[in-house]
């Protein structure tokens, strides 16, 4: 199969690539050129790399038709991130043959009313990134029902891996967090604590990517969630992320209020956002459907991160692993 992977450098791509030429398939690339792969492999030897700026290029009506022109059995699409250009996309590829696998995200659901989310329970999405994404899941379901190209869309949760700063403990980016819990000091939580993160390491959603490619059939017109099979509260990440340097998590409840004064703003954004959806995630359909079994927990997902970071000395923290 004749496979166009567009953002192929990213967390995602690092992982799909290897995995489909290791399928047999063909790979076609396309990135902006400014990075290599996350995670180096020799089949990125085998692949044929075209570099483009996927934003300039839609801003000047082109891109649809350089993607529609590499004649693909199946495009998947990791960098999508506004209607506009997804359906410009689709109507470069329309009557094509071509099977468009779109990424999504999580966000496309809104808060939690009912645990785990399903594909067919979750609530409205808010912010301009989750609106987006549903908005794009929509559009692409309502082609395919139609009769027109060929569509379906993966929804990943907090994507981790090596290479990268994985959504910490408290819902953000923040370096320090890990300082903090490596050295058994307070670590200031806001809310209850109870709150869920939906992780998932970045082989697993390219596992997602390439069971979709494959099962065309199965996944045409459908969308799937994908997450590590389990999700981590606030409390317990704290405590198991302090367990791998020896430590025992010293955590004391803040108000909200009180974490956005002690904080920087765009890491109590950041925590806000994650925390206040309080997200869990059914796996039912992605198995059932695609066969997807994710082989990472979201306790070993944020683990491979997070070793990665203090075997590069990308994160500074009180002392060795202890694990």
């Amino acid at each position: 199969m004749r496979i166009v992977v567009i953002g192929a450098t990213g967390h995602i791509g690092s992982f799909l690539v290897p995995r489909l030429v290791r399928a047999g398939h063909e790979v076609v690339t396309i990135s902006r050129g400014t990075r290599s792969a996350y995670v180096d492999a020799p089949e990125w030897q085998q692949v044929e790399q075209v570099t483009a700026d996927r934003e300039q290029e839609d801003r000047d009506g082109t891109f649809g038709g350089r993607i529609a022109d590499l004649h693909a059995d199946a495009v998947v699409d990791l960098v999508c991130f506004t209607l506009e250009s997804a359906e410009a996309l689709v109507a470069a590829l329309r009557g094509s043959g071509t099977h468009l696998v779109h990424c999504g995200s999580i966000w496309r659901a809104g808060v939690s009313h009912v645990l785990p989310i399903t594909e067919g329970t979750a609530t409205a999405p808010f912010g301009e990134y989750g609106t987006q994404k549903d908005a794009i899941a929509r559009m692409l379901k309502a082609e395919t029902a139609s009769g027109g190209l060929v569509t379906t869309s993966v929804h990943p949760g907090h994507i981790s891996g090596p290479g990268w700063m994985p959504i910490g403990p408290l819902g953000n980016l923040d370096p320090a967090v890990w300082t903090t819990l490596s050295a058994g000091a307070p670590l200031e939580v806001p809310g209850l604590g109870a709150e869920t993160m939906a992780h998932v390491h970045a082989d697993d959603v390219a596992q997602a990517f390439q069971l979709a490619v494959e099962r065309r059939d199965a996944a045409a017109g459908e969308d799937f969630f994908i997450t590590a099979p389990d999700a981590l509260t606030v409390r317990g990440y704290a405590h198991l992320a302090a367990s791998w340097f020896g430590q025992e998590a010293r955590l004391e409840s803040v108000t909200w209020d009180r974490f956005r004064e002690t904080t920087a703003a765009e890491h109590a954004d950041a925590s806000w956002e994650h925390l206040s959806r309080s997200q869990v995630f059914s796996l039912e359909k992605p198995a059932r459907v695609l066969g997807y079994q994710p082989t990472y927990t979201a306790s070993e997902t944020v683990l491979d991160a997070v070793r990665w970071l203090v075997e590069h000395d990308e994160v500074s923290v009180a002392g060795p692993f202890r694990i």
